[in-house]
C-alpha cells in the first residue's frame, strides 16, 4: 500500500472510530460509593488514576476488602477528608496495604488514638503529603480535582473539612464528607465553579448540612449518601429528604442500594446498585408521621420510649420524668440539667434526630 492511500486510509479509521466511540481517548471513570456501613468511603477508578476519599469505619476491614477485590495494587490519591474514627478508621491499613502516592488531609490535628496511629502510617510510609486548600487543583489525566473547602484551618474539625469537585470532561461529582451549613456558606462565598451532576450529600444526609441555598447553589441532578441501615443517628434525616423531593433531586442511599457506582465517559454518567438490582431511591413518610411514630417528645414519652434515646439508659430515663415533673423541657438543650449528659453527649442525641420538644422548632 502506498504512503498516499495508507494516510487516507488511516484518516477513514479515524473518522470512523470516533463515529463510534471506540476510539474515546478518555475512557471511563468509575465512581464506587462503598457500602461501609455508617461510615463513608468512595474510590475513583478511572484511565491511569486511582483516587480513594475517606476510609470507613475503625475496627472493621471492609474498605480494604472492597479495594482487593476491585484489584486495586496502588491509590495515586488518598484524600482524608476529616479525622473522625467513621472516616479515617481503615486509613492505616490503606497506607500499610498498598502504595499510596500522595495523601491529602486537611492540617487538623485530632487527639484520638485512631488518628495518631493514622500519623504513625504516614511517618512510616513513602507517601507525599499536601494540605490543600481552597482554589487549589490538580490534574490525573482527563481529571481535574479542585478544593473548595478548606481556606484555612480553624478550631471546628467539620469547618475544617476537605471538599473536592471532581470533572471529568463535562460531567462533576461534589464529594462533601461531613461539611456542615457554616462551610456550605463559605464554600458559596468564594464564588468558584459548584455545579455538579451527582452530589454526595454532606453528613451522611444529616440535617447539619445539605441547605438549600448550598443545593442551588450546586444544582445537582441526582444525589447519594453512605449511611448504615438503623443506624444510631437515624441518617439520612427527613428534613433532607423532603427538600431534595421539593427540588426534584432524587436520591440513593448505601444503607438500601449497597454500593452504588457511576459510570462516566466525560459526556453522560450512568449510575446503577453493584449488586445488579435496580437502585431503589430513598422514600420516608412525611415529617409528621415520623414524629408521631418515630420521634420521642421529652416531656410525654414514656419510660421505654424515653430509653431510645442515645445515652439514654433506665436511670436517666427516670431522672427526665422526675425532672418535668417539676418543670417541663423547653428544648432538647434542657437534657444538661440530667446527671452524665454534657454538651458532647447532647449534640448526638440531637444528631440521632430522635429527641424533641413538642412545640419548639429548633432543637
Amino acid at each position: 500500500m502506498g504512503r498516499k492511500r495508507l494516510s487516507i486510509f488511516l484518516l477513514a479509521l479515524f473518522v470512523l472510530l470516533g463515529a463510534t466511540g471506540l476510539g474515546h481517548a478518555q475512557g471511563d471513570m468509575y465512581v464506587y460509593f462503598l457500602d461501609v456501613g455508617q461510615a463513608e468511603s468512595t474510590l475513583l477508578l478511572g484511565p491511569g488514576f486511582t483516587i480513594l476519599i475517606d476510609a470507613g469505619d475503625w475496627g472493621k476491614s471492609d474498605v480494604i476488602d472492597h479495594l482487593q477485590r476491585l484489584g486495586v495494587e496502588k491509590v495515586d490519591l488518598f484524600i482524608v477528608t476529616h479525622p473522625h474514627a467513621d472516616h479515617i478508621g481503615q486509613a492505616a491499613a490503606v497506607l500499610d496495604s498498598f502504595s499510596v502516592a500522595e495523601v491529602w488531609m486537611s492540617g487538623f490535628e485530632h487527639t484520638t488514638l485512631l488518628f495518631e496511629k493514622l500519623l504513625d502510617a504516614l511517618l512510616e510510609g513513602e507517601a507525599d503529603y499536601l494540605e490543600p486548600r481552597t482554589g487549589e487543583w490538580v490534574s490525573y489525566g482527563e481529571l481535574r480535582l479542585e478544593v473548595v473547602n478548606p481556606a484555612d484551618i480553624g478550631t471546628n474539625l467539620h469547618a475544617s473539612n476537605i471538599v473536592v469537585r471532581a470533572v471529568y470532561g463535562n460531567v462533576a461529582f461534589l464529594f462533601t464528607g461531613d461539611a456542615e451549613r457554616p462551610s456550605e456558606r463559605d464554600i458559596i462565598g468564594t464564588d468558584l465553579p459548584l455545579g455538579a451532576q451527582i452530589l454526595q450529600l454532606g453528613h451522611h444526609g444529616s440535617r447539619t448540612s445539605s441547605s438549600l441555598e448550598f443545593l442551588l447553589a450546586v444544582r445537582p441532578e441526582l444525589a447519594i449518601y453512605s449511611a448504615g441501615l438503623d443506624g444510631p443517628f437515624g441518617h439520612p434525616h427527613q428534613e433532607v429528604i423532603d427538600r431534595l423531593k421539593i427540588l426534584g433531586i432524587p436520591v440513593y442511599g448505601t444503607e438500601i442500594n449497597g454500593t452504588i457506582i457511576a459510570r462516566t465517559d466525560g459526556h453522560t454518567y450512568t449510575i446503577y446498585a453493584e449488586s445488579g438490582q435496580d437502585l431503589v431511591p430513598t422514600m420516608r413518610p412525611s415529617l409528621q408521621h415520623l414524629e408521631e411514630e418515630r420521634r420521642v417528645e421529652l416531656n410525654s414519652a414514656s419510660y421505654a420510649e424515653l430509653q431510645r434515646i442515645r445515652h439514654i439508659g433506665p436511670a436517666r430515663a427516670q431522672e427526665i420524668i422526675n425532672l418535668r415533673e417539676i418543670l417541663p423541657f423547653r428544648s432538647v438543650d434542657d437534657l444538661k440539667w440530667v446527671a452524665g449528659l454534657g454538651a458532647q453527649k447532647i449534640e448526638e442525641i440531637k444528631e440521632q434526630g430522635l429527641a424533641y420538644v413538642k412545640g419548639v422548632s429548633k432543637d
